[in-house]
């Protein structure tokens, strides 16, 4: 490995953009002696390590399967174009960051499934790592290939790649996953038999095993996915950790030299959410809610600050404003760390007056900004959602926070909900100027010279898997255009900045959300055309797709705009995440009922699932 850390040193690194990405010298990170280990792993991110380095999940199972004396585990993240065009020249396998070595050289690839418009990217890092890209091309000499993470709830557009994936909370199973592979090895002298040990590791509560499964259609429609093998289960069960207090967590955690999407020590306060967002997935998937105690959250940021040199610390969750203790914790780590200028961010809060209590907390070290998620512009519609917001909640926070110093303030929307009219498109319009006006009208009355700003964001709705809207059927590319064009057009004062996402995209995403293993030569006929880093949109090239989708006489659009019914199996049935099919179609008619669903952290229990099915029960702050 000496010969490429050289060839890198003194022909690559000094002619691609950021070299830091591909040096693996971070502060924290950990080598092993190769030789010394029963199993040597690789953490696979699919995306620019900027985007990777800020996923806490990385850092979670790299310091956890490191921590062990019989593992390593390295990491590699997708090469940008230049480093990917320097690596095919030379010839140079896709190598990890901390030995330099070819990826296909680990025992085990463990792929994290963040998002759907990343699938082209693991293809293009396995045929860089000179990787057979199906799983069944490839030999019991070339490593296993493990995928895990949200889009693991719905694998089998991926199904083909991989030979097995993870589902639920990675450091409650990935150390049994390890173990049955390692101790598989020891039995066969060093080596695998692929057959025999996928057949151990579907054993193991939470493993999908994609090839012992089968998917029946009749006349073109999924009628099931059913077990192949008479002795895996007909339901794989997600795998759930019980306790975060008790829950591994990095104290020593990498530190990049290079600046990172998310550059500052994330502290997991809590983790699921229980609002109940009928358009939410992570709601839904990680539930049930389990918090930390203030206890163990004060001690972890005290050995955090002592081992990064970090400046800030985010309180990191779904929903961090709804932990029971938050506004005592806060109080408690600014009193620490205030006179240290070690700020706190709070990256999700809710449109209520108590998240900006919060907010004026954080304050007190830096100034940040605010950005709230009506999500819909009426209250009809965001009843139809779920999300417990009305109008009146957003102007009293953002009174409170014109009045509070702040002049910038971002709204996050979405369109293409279920049931929306352009009477709801109106609304997001309405309500921006509203704000803006309010802001402008406190700030002239407080004597200030700044302007008001206000910023909104608009995406377009993705049914997901596993939330009450999986059913739904995604607006046309033309309508989610026209809707855009709509919001534009009706926006004239320059201190409303729009911003909207790329309406193919979120066609694109629908597909492989709520897709089948059909997709799988999709994805690999847009990869063969080029199609890679589909989530940046300087490389997004919808053209190709379009190509791939013709060629294989499918059609996005219909794919997309698909509206299923109950009884309709769905491609991801045969795998349970907890929270079950009845509930979410309950969920589904009480939107179109405009009837809410309470949390049932404060009401009484909903019947998810979650507690009833799989053992699991909340957790939380103790008093």
């Amino acid at each position: 490995m000496k010969d490429l850390k050289s060839i890198l040193e003194n022909e690559i690194l000094s002619r691609v953009n950021k070299p830091l990405r591909y040096v693996g010298t971070e502060y924290n990170s950990v080598k092993k002696e190769w030789n010394k280990v029963k199993l040597r792993t690789l953490f696979a991110f699919p995306d620019l390590y900027e985007i990777g380095m800020s996923h806490l999940g990385l850092r979670i199972l790299y310091h956890l399967v490191n921590e062990q004396p019989q593992y390593l585990m390295e990491r590699v993240f997708s090469p940008w174009t230049d480093m990917e065009q320097a690596l095919r020249e030379r010839d140079i396998p896709l190598f990890s960051l901390e030995s330099y070595r070819p990826i296909a050289e680990f025992d085990c690839i463990g792929i994290t499934l963040q998002y759907e418009m990343s699938y082209t990217n693991i293809l293009n890092m396995l045929d860089l790592g000179k990787i057979p890209l199906k799983a069944n091309e490839r030999k019991n000499e070339y490593p296993l290939i493990m995928g895990g993470g949200p889009c693991a709830y719905n694998p089998e557009p991926l199904a083909d790649f991989f030979d097995f994936f993870v589902l639920g909370e990675g450091e409650e199973v990935i150390l049994e996953v390890f173990e049955t592979i390692s101790s598989h090895r020891e039995k066969h002298n060093g080596r695998q038999d692929k057959k025999i040990l996928l057949k151990e590791l579907a054993a193991i509560k939470g493993v999908y095993v994609p090839s012992f499964y089968k998917p029946i259609y009749v006349d073109g429609v999924l009628i099931e996915v059913q077990p192949t093998k008479p002795d895996v289960p007909r339901r794989v069960v997600k795998r759930v950790v019980q306790d975060l207090d008790k829950a591994y967590f990095p104290l020593k955690p990498l530190v990049p030299y290079t600046e990172v999407v998310h550059d500052r020590i994330m502290l997991e306060v809590l983790r699921g959410c229980t609002r109940g967002c009928r358009f939410c997935q992570a709601g839904m998937i990680y539930r049930p809610v389990r918090e930390r105690s203030s206890e163990v959250l004060e001690r972890q940021a005290k050995e955090l600050i002592k081992a990064t040199g970090y400046n800030e610390i985010s309180l990191t969750s779904l929903s961090t404003s709804d932990h029971s203790n938050i506004k005592p914790l806060l109080k408690s780590m600014l009193d620490k760390y205030e006179q240290d200028r070690i700020g706190i961010s709070l990256p999700s809060l809710r449109v209520d007056a108590f998240s900006l209590e919060l907010a004026k907390e954080v304050q007190r070290v830096r100034k940040t900004g605010l950005t709230f998620a009506p999500e819909a512009g009426t209250q009809r519609l965001r009843d139809v959602i779920n999300k417990g917001v009305t109008e009146e909640n957003l102007m009293e926070v953002t009174t409170a926070a014109f009045e509070a110093g702040w002049t910038q303030i971002k709204l996050y929307f979405m369109i293409g909900l279920p049931t929306e009219t352009f009477l709801d498109l109106d609304g997001i319009v309405d309500l921006a100027y509203k704000v803006l006006h309010n802001g402008m009208r406190i700030l002239r009355e407080g004597g200030r010279t700044r302007q008001a700003k206000i910023t909104i964001s608009v995406s377009s709705f993705v049914p997901k898997a596993n939330t009450p809207f999986q059913w739904e059927k995604q607006d046309t590319l033309e309508q989610l255009k026209e809707k855009q064009r709509y919001i534009k057009e009706k926006i004239k004062d320059r201190r409303i900045n729009y911003n909207y996402h790329e309406a193919e995209l979120s066609i694109l995403e629908a597909v492989f959300a709520r897709g089948d293993r059909r997709l799988n030569e999709l994805l690999l006929k847009a990869w063969e055309k080029g199609c890679k880093f589909d989530s940046w949109s300087e490389h997004f090239r919808y053209n190709l797709w379009l190509e791939a989708f013709q060629e294989l006489n499918m059609e996005p659009q219909e794919l997309a705009n698909i509206s299923e019914e109950f009884d309709r199996k769905l491609p991801w049935e045969h795998l349970n995440m907890g929270v079950t099919k009845a509930y979410l179609w309950q969920e589904r008619e009480k939107a179109y009922q405009t009837v809410a669903t309470e949390d049932c952290r404060y009401q009484s229990c909903t019947t998810c699932g979650i507690c009833q099915d799989l053992g699991v029960s909340m957790v939380l702050e103790r008093k």
